[in-house]
C-alpha cells in the first residue's frame, strides 16, 4: 500500500465499510500520520465524494450522502455476493444486464474470469420472467410516500389505455412475476386498489398525510386481486385432497382454497377452459366440476386427446 492513490483509495473502503472512524484508527490502518489522513480526506473530496472531518477529542472521518454514487470498494465475496443477486433479479424479470457488464469490467481478471464461469454454468428452476421496467423514479417517490404515509397524485393508464388522473394512499410496493405493483386506498374509487407502476406516466407527492393504515398485507391483497381479475369463465372445482397439499401446489394469484366437507373448494378464473382442463390434470388428483358445465366437456376432450396420443405411440410391432 506504498502509493498514496492507494492509500486514498484504501481510506474510501475502510470509510464505506464503517459509518465513523478517527482519524488515528485511519491513520493506523493506513500506515500514515493523521496530518496524511487529513489531506487524504480533501484529496477525496476533490474528486467529489464528501467526506465529513468532525474536529475534537471524539471527531473523526465519515462519509456523507453525495449528490452522485461514489466508487465502491468491494471484496472478493462481496463483489460475487452482488453479481449473484444480478442474476437472479434478471431472471425475475429485473432489468439488470447494465449493471452486471459495469461490475464484470472493472472486476480483477482472476475474480472476472471465475464470475464468467459461474454466470455460464448457473441454472435455475424458476422459469424467466418478462422485464417489465417502471420508472425508477416512480418507484422511489411510491416507497418515500408509503413510509411516510404522504398522499400522492398519479397519471394512469389503465389495461385498455385510458389515461386518468387520481390520488393515492399508498400502502406498499409488491415485486411479482416481472411487475412492480403499488396497493393503497384510491380515492377515486374510495377503496383500496392496486395499480401497476409500469403504467403510472407521472407521480408527484402531495402535503397531505394519510392514517395508518395498521396491519395491511400489501402481498395478501395484491394476490388476492390477481386471482380476481375478470376472466371469461368462472370455475368452482372440488379437488379430492387435503388444504395442506391444496396450498402446496397452488398459489394464492392462481385460486382461492376452501376446505369442505368432500376435501377442496377450487375457485378460479380462467379465459380458456382447455387451459384449465391441463391444469386439473396435471395435479394429479380427483375432482369433481362444479362449474361451468363446459368445463367438463374440456376434461372429457383432454381425456380423449391423451388416449389417441397414447395409441398413437404404440409400437407397431408389439402385436
Amino acid at each position: 500500500m506504498s502509493h498514496p492513490t492507494t492509500r486514498v483509495l484504501a481510506m474510501l473502503e475502510l470509510l464505506q465499510a464503517r459509518r465513523e472512524l478517527t482519524g488515528r484508527e485511519l491513520a493506523d490502518a493506513l500506515g500514515v500520520d493523521e496530518r496524511t489522513v487529513r489531506r487524504y480526506a480533501l484529496r477525496l473530496a476533490d474528486l467529489g465524494i464528501p467526506v465529513e472531518a468532525r474536529r475534537g477529542r471524539y471527531g473523526g472521518y465519515r462519509l456523507l450522502p453525495g449528490y452522485k454514487l461514489p466508487p465502491l470498494m468491494f471484496s472478493e465475496d462481496e463483489a460475487v455476493a452482488v453479481v449473484l443477486g444480478l442474476l437472479v433479479g434478471r431472471r425475475l424479470g429485473i432489468a439488470t444486464d447494465g449493471a452486471l457488464e459495469k461490475i464484470h469490467r472493472v472486476l480483477p481478471a482472476s475474480l472476472r474470469d471465475r464470475v464468467a464461469a459461474l454466470r455460464e454454468t448457473l441454472g435455475f428452476t424458476l422459469a424467466p420472467r418478462e422485464a417489465s421496467s417502471p420508472d425508477a423514479s416512480a418507484l422511489l417517490v411510491l416507497a418515500a410516500a408509503a413510509r411516510d404515509r404522504r398522499r400522492v397524485r398519479l397519471r394512469y393508464r389503465s389495461w385498455r389505455g385510458e389515461d386518468s388522473e387520481r390520488e393515492l394512499d399508498a400502502y406498499g410496493l409488491v415485486f411479482h412475476s416481472g411487475r412492480w405493483y403499488a396497493s393503497g386506498l384510491d380515492h377515486r374509487h374510495g377503496e383500496v386498489r392496486t395499480f401497476r407502476v409500469d403504467r403510472i406516466a407521472a407521480v408527484e407527492p402531495l402535503q397531505v398525510t394519510f392514517p395508518d393504515p395498521g396491519e395491511f398485507d400489501v402481498v395478501a391483497h395484491l394476490t388476492a386481486s390477481l386471482a380476481s381479475v375478470p376472466y371469461a369463465h368462472e370455475v368452482e372445482v372440488v379437488l379430492r385432497t387435503t388444504l395442506t397439499e391444496a396450498r402446496r401446489r397452488l398459489p394464492p394469484t392462481v385460486a382461492t382454497l376452501t376446505e369442505v366437507p368432500e376435501g377442496v373448494l377450487l375457485r378460479a378464473r380462467a379465459e380458456r377452459l382447455d387451459g384449465m382442463a391441463r391444469m386439473l390434470a396435471g395435479l394429479g388428483w380427483a375432482f369433481t366440476v362444479r362449474r361451468p358445465q363446459e368445463l367438463r366437456g374440456a376434461v372429457r376432450e383432454l381425456g380423449e386427446h391423451l388416449l389417441r396420443s397414447v395409441e398413437g405411440a404404440q409400437d407397431p410391432l408389439s402385436g
